[in-house]
């Protein structure tokens, strides 16, 4: 075998790195991956373990909660939301992803905190709030309901984090998009101040349900409701070192959001060909899949093939190499890289990868 795929004195410290933050990961509240009676392996709902956080999509009525709740975590297309109709009542789906949690659509129409309503039984339990603005619309009204529910909030419920979905920006012009983006920004920031509230726990993400943004925006809504995030982070770190990956993420390939990354800057090129290349692996999962679990392997081969996890790479995708690799039933591992010799190091990008795996499941 030829040394270029053999790992090296370097690599093996690195490898080894990835395995003394074993214990680090070990200790936090991931729940531990059990064997059933067949010997199969099952891995628990990540993060949290047995709390289930909610999220609360609000906004004023047309602003696009419902659009977007449905084309991130029911894969709806864009185009056919323009038959949805509007929320008359909280719509609550669990998500039962690689984390257990329940998005509650809000209607736009009704204050929940004018006193008629039983705010505990609302905002008790929340992780995160999202709070879009229309901003083809007048944004005036919304940002004084958004710094309402902030000011409001943060005393009774300190730990709930805020993001302001700046929705609809594709149809707007390149100048007037970032003037809207920043304008929304300088006053909701500027409102929050004057009210005695520095340095609020808000985020501001500009989106639009026709192209990744939004997906790219709950992602980082989603790794807020992460406590395991940093050790996440620091583990692919070392996978990106070591496997010499440009970019790497963890993806939910249900719904295409990523859980954690490596911390080098973000790549938006990369992460739109790490979604499409899960939306082709999904859609073959669909025709020539089969579920592992349920079907007797009828021979030794097959049999061998059920007992490792789900792996795919391809190459000369605009000069990129995708590398994807099962962690669970809900995630994958999925590598950009445009080393020209990544396909002849393929061995021990495996190696680094098993290591992770393990590391993540334990």
């Amino acid at each position: 075998m030829s040394s270029s795929i053999d790992p090296s004195d370097e690599d093996d410290n690195s490898s080894q790195v990835i395995q003394q933050q074993e214990s680090t990961i070990a200790n936090s509240s991931i729940d531990p991956a059990s064997e059933d009676i067949n010997g199969e392996i099952n891995y628990p709902p990540m993060g949290f373990g047995k709390h289930k956080p909610k999220m609360l999509l609000m906004g004023l009525k047309r602003s696009g909660k419902s659009s977007i709740s449905s084309v991130v975590f029911r894969k709806m297309a864009p185009q056919d939301t323009l038959f949805l109709e509007a929320t008359t009542t909280i719509h609550k789906e669990s998500m039962q992803s690689f984390m257990d949690f329940q998005i509650w659509d809000m209607p736009g129409q009704i204050d929940y905190l004018d006193g008629s309503f039983d705010v505990d039984s609302i905002f008790t339990g929340v992780g995160g709030i999202v709070w879009v603005i229309d901003a083809q619309d007048n944004y005036m009204e919304p940002i004084g309901r958004v710094t309402d529910t902030i000011l409001q909030l943060t005393e009774l419920y300190p730990e709930i984090k805020y993001s302001v979905f700046i929705h609809k920006t594709d149809s707007l012009t390149e100048d007037y998009r970032e003037d809207t983006i920043r304008d929304i920004m300088q006053k909701t920031s500027d409102e929050l101040f004057d009210n005695g509230l520095e340095n609020p726990p808000v985020s501001f993400h500009a989106t639009s349900i026709y192209d990744h943004s939004i997906f790219e925006a709950f992602s980082k809504v989603i790794q807020g409701l992460v406590p395991q995030l940093p050790t996440y982070e620091a583990l692919l770190n070392t996978v990106a070192a070591t496997c010499r990956f440009q970019k790497v993420y963890i993806i939910d390939v249900m719904s295409k959001v990523y859980i954690a990354s490596d911390s080098s800057p973000a790549d938006t090129d990369a992460y739109e060909l790490c979604c499409d290349y899960v939306n082709a692996i999904m859609d073959l999962s669909d025709m020539y899949g089969w579920d592992r679990k349920q079907q007797q392997a009828p021979d030794a081969r097959t049999r061998d093939i059920c007992a490792h996890t789900a792996e795919s790479m391809v190459s000369s995708v605009r000069n990129h190499t995708l590398y994807l690799r099962e962690i669970n039933a809900f995630l994958a591992l999925i590598g950009v890289s445009t080393e020209p010799k990544f396909q002849q190091e393929k061995a021990m990008v495996d190696f680094n990868v098993q290591t992770f795996q393990d590391t993540m499941i334990r």
